[in-house]
């Protein structure tokens, strides 16, 4: 088990740099992976016409995370993970991570619709906190 952990741990380092869409800094960073790609772009790109300092991630490595998305992520008030399941993924960033991310989950059999990232990103920025 040592020596399969050791590998995957060593594949981190070939993982290349993450790759933000937005503002380096900001209000909100969503993390998406797979599918949710679309609707995450379009949202932040509508959120941006608004006027809000929005960001997005699209991992394309689970296991193990890019090494540099915990700094990544903290560089932004709250984070929020659309999932087209029941919310996998955020307990994966919440523990490798230790940042409490926002879980929005979607268990429908259909993808998200734009407008539903975007009103929810809309509730968060109101709030204060994380």
């Amino acid at each position: 088990m040592k020596t399969r952990a050791a590998k995957v741990a060593s594949i981190a380092q070939e993982i290349p740099p993450t790759k933000v869409l937005g503002p380096e800094s900001g209000e909100v960073l969503i993390v998406g992976w797979g599918s949710t790609y679309g609707s995450i772009t379009q949202a932040v790109k509508q959120l941006h016409e608004n006027g809000h300092s929005v960001a997005a991630v699209h991992l394309r490595y689970l296991n193990p995370l890019p090494p540099d998305l915990p700094a990544v992520m903290r560089r932004y008030r709250k984070v929020l993970v659309p999932e087209l399941n029941l919310g996998q993924l955020v307990k994966v960033l919440r523990a490798e991570t230790l940042i409490d991310c926002i879980p929005l989950s979607k268990v429908q059999g259909k993808p998200f619709k734009v407008a539903e990232i975007v009103a929810r990103v809309e509730e968060l920025m109101v709030t204060k906190t994380r």
